[in-house]
């Protein structure tokens, strides 16, 4: 029997992000403080390894995006490094390049090293603000230009 061809499933968004960390209370004020992210006062489990971490999940309020900070009791503290199999980094859209540089006054006010917007006219205009995570997880802010 041949294969038939099936309609494309559909993405609407993205639900997450979980990365695993070194400290979780280190990171979860982080998250909440730039971010402004509300935290779940509940644990999740890992399911299938419930005795070995956990997860805190925190919102983002207006957009309903979710990082899920995770704990795992294996985790050896070393830092994220993005040249490993695995994340290489998170991108999150910004409505445009004013919203960068709001961006770049709330992390100014929070100490928060970081890139500077960086506008790109290849391979298509769009401008990017990158800083790091107390993990050294990449993050960064991205709108595309007209």
């Amino acid at each position: 029997m041949a294969d038939t061809p099936t309609a494309q499933p559909t993405i609407t968004g993205v639900h997450h992000f979980s990365p695993t960390v070194t400290d979780i209370e280190a990171s979860i004020a982080w998250y909440e403080r730039v971010f402004g992210l509300e935290r779940v006062p509940v644990t999740f489990p890992h399911y299938g390894s419930e005795d070995s971490g956990y997860a805190i999940l925190l919102i983002d309020p207006r957009s309903g995006l979710a990082f899920g900070l995770h704990h795992h009791d294996a985790n050896t503290g070393e830092p994220f490094l993005e040249t490993r199999t695995g994340l290489d980094h998170l991108a999150l859209t910004v409505p445009g390049r004013q919203e960068l540089e709001n961006w770049v006054a709330h992390l100014d006010a929070l100490g928060i090293e970081h890139s500077g917007i960086t506008d790109m006219d290849e391979p298509f205009k769009y401008s990017v603000l990158v800083f790091r995570d107390p993990d050294n997880i990449q993050l960064e802010l991205f709108c595309m230009n007209d």
